[in-house]
């Protein structure tokens, strides 16, 4: 009696675990795109920018964003990195949009792109890529990695 409440105990497991997964939320990455990047203001080692980025939400629960460590590439060289403990809710299937402060002492990418005329600043590429920390939910963080194009505002 005792081996078979044990087998019965087991097979329940089983099919918890089994069934558990079979549970568990589907969960897909939100989308993070760059709308825009305008300089707040620069000295000889540092330039300060905004970089407003948008996030979409596929997903059918709200995500409480805790905050984002991410690293940016623009025009294929190393930009900036950071973190940003910017706390926002973007809703079930929806979208948010919230700002990043970023201080970067690489005034050879701004050069660069600056010399390339005002033509070529309608369509600059990127790389970002990172996490985002939520502040609540099964999840702790959530990996991204975008690229896009963005329109560099003067």
């Amino acid at each position: 009696m005792a081996r078979m409440r044990a087998g019965i105990a087991a097979c329940a497991a089983g099919a918890l675990l089994s069934s558990g997964c079979a549970l568990a939320p589907k969960f897909t990455t939100p989308t993070l795109t760059i709308v825009g990047v305008q300089l707040e203001g620069s000295d000889l080692l540092a330039q300060r920018l905004k970089v407003r980025v948008h996030v979409h939400n596929p997903n059918s629960t709200t995500l409480p964003v805790k905050g984002i460590t991410y690293t940016l590439e623009i025009d294929g060289e190393p930009f900036a990195t950071g973190e940003s403990a910017a706390s926002f809710l973007v809703p079930a299937l929806g979208e948010a949009e919230f700002d990043m402060n970023v201080t970067t002492n690489v005034a050879g990418t701004l050069i660069r792109l600056l010399a390339r005329g005002p033509d070529a600043l309608q369509s600059v590429s990127y790389h970002l890529s990172g996490k985002v920390s939520l502040s609540q939910g099964w999840l702790q963080s959530i990996p991204f990695e975008q690229r896009g194009t963005f329109r560099l505002l003067q």
